[in-house]
């Protein structure tokens, strides 16, 4: 699996350059410009990420729009964008119901909605959520997608890209004081970001959660043979989650809140049921949807 292969070097170099560049830069802007330590790790692995999968996909003849999953005229993958929000949005809705029907989430003390604050957060959401989903599909159900499809097929791309997926939710903000950064800050900012998948158990439920998820976008990708569903769909959740982490939080006295992750308070057992669920009728219609474009 030579693109599985290019794409996992490419994550472990931006983890090295984070490691090892993250102090050096930091001293030489520091004095200028004041920007906290882990800020410069998190720009110094961005910016690693976006050159190297630029480098890649040239190398692995994966620059082309329909290798990026761009394969479709703009306005069918506006639409099919659109169609996958529409969709998404009250699916996510639903199981959050559900959570505020259990009382497994609750009301922030102190929190009151109007307009103002509710079209605020509306659009806080939708820019993350077109955000993210513009970056995570474009890498993983886009070029790594179709790389690994090329050489296995797509049934293994959308069990490796779920994986991928799933773990890389996991890589954790680390916070380190400028008065106690070093040489070997770097190492310790990389440790601290890789904490959590260096204990398997305590974020299992929400890592099930999350490659079900995968799975669900990347049979969407597959279907299609672009990513203008997927990133609806999953611009929708985040935008859903949004509103949620924006005013509520986990109820941990009650006896059923195992079915929300520690994690974060919203992906876990109920959320991995609900996807599971979800992948039949979603296959379904986006089968249907295939089909019918097929024949235009």
């Amino acid at each position: 699996m030579r693109a599985l292969a290019w794409f996992l070097g490419l994550i472990l170099l931006a983890l090295a350059a984070m490691a090892a560049l993250t102090y050096p830069v930091w001293r030489w802007l520091a004095p200028h410009f004041g920007f906290p330590f882990h800020r410069v790790g998190d720009r110094i692995g961005l910016a690693a990420i976006v050159i190297g999968f630029i480098l890649v996909a040239r190398h692995l003849h994966l620059a082309d729009r329909r290798s990026l999953g761009y394969g479709v005229r703009w306005p069918i993958f506006l639409r099919e964008l659109a169609t996958g929000f529409a969709i998404g949005a009250p699916l996510m809705a639903l199981i959050v119901a559900v959570m505020v029907a259990l009382h497994l989430r609750l009301w922030k003390s102190g929190i009151s909605i109007d307009a103002t604050a509710v079209l605020r957060l509306a659009g806080i959401g939708l820019l993350r959520g077109l955000a993210v989903a513009l970056i995570e599909e474009t890498l993983l159900r886009g070029a790594m997608f179709t790389g690994i499809a090329r050489e296995s097929g797509p049934r293994v791309a959308v069990l490796v890209t779920s994986l991928i997926y799933a773990a890389t939710h996991f890589v954790a903000h680390t916070d380190i004081p400028a008065s106690q950064a070093t040489w070997h800050s770097g190492l310790t900012m990389l440790a601290g970001a890789l904490h959590q998948l260096a204990h398997p158990l305590a974020i299992g439920d929400a890592y099930l959660s999350l490659f079900a998820v995968g799975v669900a976008l990347a049979m969407v990708r597959a279907l299609t043979g672009h990513i203008g569903a997927c990133m609806g769909l999953h611009a929708s959740w985040v935008w859903v989650i949004t509103f949620v982490r924006e005013t509520s939080v986990a109820n941990r006295a009650n006896p059923l809140s195992f079915l929300l992750s520690q994690f974060d308070g919203v992906v876990g057992w109920l959320v991995l049921g609900w996807t599971l669920a979800l992948l039949v009728p979603l296959f379904l219609f986006y089968s249907r949807r295939a089909a019918v474009a097929d024949r235009a």
